[in-house]
């Protein structure tokens, strides 16, 4: 194997490890989404005023619209991260398959 396409071979293990990081992070952020959609959902069954939420290692009683608010910031916040990994996670998977092209070739 010449220099080159062991250079390639190494670009391409150097995208894979990324990419396996990337999945990692997409898997997080999927289940973070998950349990803010579920939160939501409760929010919505209730009739209740006030809520307690988690801060740190307690509980908090706070206004329900002030939570249904923070909620929504966190998934859409959520949603942003998670469209970027994907598009980053598309570009890596790109240049990974140009470069297995160029090491066939």
């Amino acid at each position: 194997m010449n220099s080159e396409s062991q250079e390639l071979v190494k670009q391409a293990q150097m995208l894979q490890q990324e990419l396996q990081a990337l999945m990692s992070q997409k898997g997080t952020f999927t289940m973070e989404l998950g349990d803010v959609k579920r939160a939501l959902d409760e929010t919505e069954k209730t009739d209740e005023k006030e809520v307690y939420k988690i801060s740190g290692s307690i509980l908090i009683k706070s206004d329900i619209e002030k939570v249904k608010k923070d909620l929504e910031e966190k998934k859409e916040l959520v949603e942003i991260r998670l469209s970027a990994i994907e598009k980053r996670e598309s570009r890596i998977k790109e240049k990974i398959d140009e470069l297995k092209e160029k090491l066939t070739a």
